[in-house]
């Protein structure tokens, strides 16, 4: 029987699926690993600054009150500086080493996937405020129109160069990575910046490339990053200029290669957009992304109120930068800052001949928080994950498991072992900080077992747990692609050459240390 030509073959594919789904089966999956996994805990030390006096904690919950001095410290075996915790520079509770016991099982209910999932989103309510209050600023803004002329002004002058931009804002954010740790804050970027690709010519793996993955590669190789190698250095007892060196210079090798690949993709996505990688949803990404006025505004032209719109805007994020930088903001700060413009900024769009008026300015407020709801959501779905696991009493358990696991090897293979053991947790426990002190007093001392140098157990700490949160789920990144709307899988297929070049030349720097030490 000959074929029909009408009949149309229907070829079905594979398809990813999407953020909220993932971690909905990661949560299932952490609720069934408290009942498999060993509970299990270490003893924590925290320090009380009200009564200058050490607080241990033992895994039964009995807690014994110290003298806040070295002596106390050493007899421990925590190699902490007292002054660290003095000055507050360790404030959260430390793991001390060797008192690693078994407990009765503390397995999840099935009724904690949802309570978890609430409960992260409890916990992330700091940074969910901050994305709304950021939606609703670029509402207003897009609003009024400013945006959509600014654009248009700045494509025409910018025309056969726009891999400079590119260029300019992955070294500003690599510096912002390895200076002050700028990861979450980078999501204030996107607005600004995504519209601007669009236009050139590029596409949504660009824009996460040249601000994601450029601020992570900074953080990757920190430097003076407190929220990183500060921390962790100090949990290790060591000062964290040890190891700069190398950093550094790790640094400039990856920015090199990071600047290169988003070149070599950039330039084939501006050949032929059919190159890029999210093809398939560039239609839904760019009706999202491009901009256009969303008000009733009848004013046309660059006029003197959009430029100003515009440059309050624009000034919102190095204040932001450095209020993170020099004065140690966190988010509800951020916020409140981002909130303070926005009223300035709702006021100059809202009022005059073709203002928007007091109505349209809060709806469209509101339209831009609402529009970021689904990211917030991501954010608290994914802390939820790490909840479950603590709760559950498995993370220390790992810990144990993993320090264990590298007793008696040489130098180069233990800390291979220890970038790979690090790898593996930054999917545990995605918080740079969080995992610092967690592992830190636990993993740092045994780098003297085998006569190695402490600093380059942090070396591994930054390069394991970073190049596993370019692909955690529970870390930023699924918000990231949620703001995007890109899937996992368009976006694995970009990062997983950065994931190898990560890990095998940090390997290589690691390999070096621990040779050049010996």
């Amino acid at each position: 029987m000959a074929d029909n030509p009408t009949v149309k073959k229907h070829h079905f594919k594979l398809k990813m699926p999407g953020a909220f789904f993932i971690l909905f089966i990661l949560t299932v999956v952490a609720v069934f690993a408290t009942w498999t996994i060993p509970a299990g805990s270490y003893s924590k030390l925290s320090y009380n600054s009200a009564n200058s006096e050490l607080v241990v904690k033992n895994p039964q919950g009995k807690t014994t009150k110290l003298p806040a001095t070295q002596k106390e410290l050493d007899k421990l075996g925590v190699k902490i500086k007292i002054g660290q915790f003095k000055s507050g520079a360790i404030n959260a509770a430390v793991s001390v080493p060797n008192t690693y016991e078994r407990l009765p099982q503390h397995p999840a209910k099935l009724g904690d996937i949802t309570g978890s999932m609430v409960n992260g989103t409890i916990e992330a309510v700091d940074i969910m405020v901050f994305i709304f209050v950021l939606g609703g600023l670029i509402g207003v803004v897009k609003a009024s129109g400013a945006f959509e002329t600014g654009l248009m002004a700045l494509t025409k002058k910018t025309k056969g160069h726009e891999f400079l931009l590119i260029f300019l804002v992955s070294v500003l954010l690599v510096l912002g990575g390895t200076l002050c740790g700028i990861e979450e804050e980078a999501v204030a970027f996107y607005p600004i910046l995504v519209p601007v690709f669009i236009a050139m010519g590029y596409d949504s793996i660009v824009s996460v490339g040249a601000i994601f993955l450029a601020s992570s590669v900074g953080t990757s190789f920190s430097t003076i990053n407190p929220f990183s190698v500060v921390i962790a250095s100090n949990a290790a007892g060591i000062n964290f200029t040890e190891g700069m060196m190398w950093r550094a210079g790790g640094l400039v090798i990856a920015t090199i290669f990071l600047i290169w690949y988003l070149h070599w993709y950039s330039t084939k996505v501006k050949a032929d957009p059919k190159f890029s990688y999210t093809w398939d949803d560039h239609e839904e990404f760019n009706k999202m992304w491009s901009v256009e006025s969303t008000g009733s505004t009848e004013e046309t032209g660059f006029t003197f109120r959009k430029k100003l719109i515009l440059i309050l805007f624009v000034v919102t994020f190095p204040i932001m930068v450095w209020g993170v930088m020099a004065k140690g903001w966190w988010f509800p700060t951020m916020a409140s800052s981002f909130l303070m413009f926005a009223i300035i900024i709702m006021f100059i769009a809202g009022t005059g001949k073709y203002g928007l008026g007091e109505t349209g300015v809060v709806d469209a407020f509101v339209a831009g928080a609402s529009s970021l709801v689904g990211v917030s959501l991501i954010i608290g779905l994914a802390r939820g994950i790490n909840l479950v696991l603590n709760n559950g009493l498995i993370s220390d358990t790992i810990l144990q498991f993993a320090s264990t696991l590298v007793q008696g090897m040489s130098g180069p293979l233990f800390i291979i072992v220890m970038l790979l053991i690090f790898f593996v947790l930054g999917f545990i426990v995605p918080s740079s900080s969080g995992l610092a002190v967690l592992s830190m007093p636990i993993m740092a001392p045994l780098a003297d077992t085998v006569n190695i140098p402490r600093f380059a157990v942090v070396t591994a700490y930054q390069f394991g747990q970073y190049a596993m949160l370019f692909l955690a789920p529970t870390g930023l990144v699924m918000a990231t692609l949620q703001m995007l709307h890109m899937r996992y899988s368009h976006w694995f297929r970009f990062v997983w050459p950065v994931v190898v070049f990560l890990l095998v030349f940090g390997g290589g720097i690691l390999v070096t240390e621990v040779l050049v030490y010996k």
